[in-house]
């Protein structure tokens, strides 16, 4: 069997491992709770009685499975480069309400209003991941301790902006508190067409599925071309494996950081876009919160590669659209974020012994070879 089908096999049969007894750590929680297992895994799997229920609860697992899928991206840009970016979060943030007051403050073709969203929250967040990247090629500041502390003042910043400058009118007695709503030319337009090619009702709720969708794969697609089919792909991948071999062989390492962060805070820029521009159509006090960290463990179970991050990302997705049907079934709803721990915490178990086993066995085949070459 060849080498790569080996290790691919193996990783595969890893990841299966570890999804299993993840669910089986859970149940435990699950009895622990005075709740039955059966019933919770029954919850997981019901999308809803009705005909429309069922179209909802698909629209709303690929809507959840998005923007995660976006932040995998954000964040295995960086691991790619050996960088931890967790300012994702913050990132975000501060692209989404400047796109969302940009796009309100003009009108114009929809190509075009959307275009300028899509181009000002790509800028916002990679100006603001440039921030960490010059004091780490500049001073040597770890970017962990730096991306942390600017996801907090990206986080008062905003709440700041939603409230003062950027904040637009409100009715007498509203607490929640937004930017202008964009207008009609900025709202992305929606996939419910989709639907009646599998002959079901279209998604009533949330603007249906949105079509903030067909950007991500685009994007999933061109980011799989940069990383492994490119010149600054290879870069960053040698930077991140040993900076002073890159530099011997031409690579400027303080460039390819430089590069990598504003790349992945580029591409954090794009994921508070799927909710304001296929629902809420403004950036307000309710906004989606804590996308980047999940993006973490998004992309460490995608392994960083864009398709397996997209699997992720529908997995995170459905354990969190069960959320609702766990409570009709006197199921704590935390039992989401504990199958999602535990799953992302044995994969990477998972995955390091699958590496060291799928490295002996290589091992073991060059040995064999050596011993019939001679």
């Amino acid at each position: 069997m060849p080498a790569g089908l080996n290790r691919a096999l193996l990783t595969l049969a890893g990841a299966v491992v570890a999804i299993v007894l993840a669910i089986a750590v859970c149940s435990v929680a699950i009895v622990a709770a005075g709740g039955d297992p059966l019933h919770a895994l029954t919850a997981f799997f019901d999308f809803g009685a009705s005909e429309r229920a069922q179209s909802n609860s698909v629209a709303t697992l690929f809507n959840r499975a998005v923007p995660l899928f976006i932040a995998g991206l954000a964040v295995a840009v960086g691991f790619r480069m050996n960088l931890f970016n967790i300012g994702v979060e913050g990132q975000y943030r501060i692209a989404a309400i400047c796109a969302a007051y940009v796009g309100s403050t003009f009108v114009a073709p929809a190509p075009i209003q959307i275009a300028v969203i899509i181009i000002v929250a790509m800028v916002a967040g990679g100006l603001y991941a440039l921030i960490p990247a010059i004091m780490k090629v500049t001073r040597g500041v770890n970017e962990v301790i730096a991306t942390i502390m600017l996801n907090y003042i990206a986080l008062n910043i905003t709440a700041y902006l939603v409230r003062g400058p950027f904040a637009g009118t409100r009715a007498e007695g509203e607490l929640t508190v937004s930017t202008p709503p964009l207008p009609d030319s900025g709202m992305f337009p929606d996939l419910n067409f989709l639907f009646g090619w599998f002959g079901m009702l279209a998604p009533t709720r949330e603007g249906g599925l949105w079509g903030f969708l067909v950007v991500a794969i685009v994007l999933g697609v061109v980011l799989w071309v940069v990383l492994e089919r490119t010149r600054f792909g290879f870069d960053v991948k040698a930077s991140g494996l040993n900076q002073s071999a890159a530099l011997a062989a031409g690579v400027n390492p303080k460039r390819m950081v430089i590069a990598a962060m504003v790349l992945s805070g580029a591409i954090a820029g794009l994921i508070g876009l799927p909710e304001i521009l296929g629902s809420t159509g403004s950036f307000g006090t309710t906004f989606t919160s804590g996308l980047g960290f999940l993006g973490i463990a998004v992309a460490l179970l995608g392994r960083n590669k864009p398709a397996g991050i997209a699997v992720a990302a529908l997995l995170f997705a459905f354990l969190d659209r069960a959320q609702g049907a766990l409570q009709f079934a006197n199921i704590p709803p935390s039992v989401v974020e504990i199958i999602q721990g535990a799953i992302v915490l044995l994969v990477v178990v998972a995955n390091e012994v699958t590496n060291r086993f799928a490295l002996r066995l290589e091992e073991r085949r060059a040995a064999r070879q050596l011993k019939v070459a001679a």
